[in-house]
């Protein structure tokens, strides 16, 4: 009667295991680039044709379109008498909403009539938190500072708030961090030769 009895109680834990899938939601990077990608080109646009550096967009190998709703089966000790199930929850990350919309024709009306000349001067650089930074008020004329200043204020508003209507959109405010910082490195990588952008350690480097 104890073999018996013994064997149960081992392999009890297991079977009660087997009733149990676990939910793993995962915040989307591939999907988050791409619409970051899709966002930053609309509001930086095309170099001028006489700006030397080309095209402001940097070529960088198509990203697939993961299929995120997947089953993963993994050996293990445990998985000897079940399998461990991981359901990845599918999230397209969207940028076509209204209010979305509307951020971000104000910052491409911004960054044209604006903000370009300046990064062009070098007296804005991207910061590394997703912002704009005057990183050299001496490259602005003394008559233009001040306008320079409150369009920097306005561009940094604006981006805090499609950071946070970004993942509110897609129904995951706490996403907003991972979708500032995926902007962040997106908005360097769209950077125009010669413009200024900070490194993850606040170091100015010019493109």
């Amino acid at each position: 009667m104890r073999k018996p009895l013994l064997l149960a109680a081992i392999l009890l834990p297991f079977f009660l295991l087997a009733s149990c899938v676990t939910i793993n939601v995962y915040f989307p990077a591939a999907e988050a680039q791409q619409a970051a990608k899709e966002f930053v080109e609309d509001v930086i646009g095309e170099a001028p044709a006489n700006a030397g550096g080309g095209s402001a967009s940097v070529q960088r190998e198509a990203l697939p379109q993961w299929v995120l709703l997947r089953r993963e089966w993994r050996f293990d000790p445990v998985g000897v008498f079940i399998g461990s199930a991981h359901a990845q929850e599918r999230a397209d990350i969207t940028i076509r909403t209204p209010a979305i919309q509307a951020i971000q024709q104000r910052m491409a009306e911004r960054f044209q009539s604006t903000l370009a000349p300046l990064f062009d001067s070098g007296a804005l650089g991207f910061g590394n938190d997703g912002l704009v930074v005057l990183r050299d008020p001496a490259r602005v004329p003394l008559a233009q500072r001040t306008a320079a200043t409150q369009a920097v204020a306005d561009e940094n508003r604006d981006r805090r708030a499609v950071y946070r209507e970004i993942a509110v959109a897609n129904g995951k405010p706490e996403w907003e961090e991972q979708i500032r910082q995926t902007f962040a490195r997106e908005w360097v990588a769209q950077a125009r030769p010669g413009w200024w952008y900070q490194d993850s350690a606040g170091n100015w480097k010019q493109k």
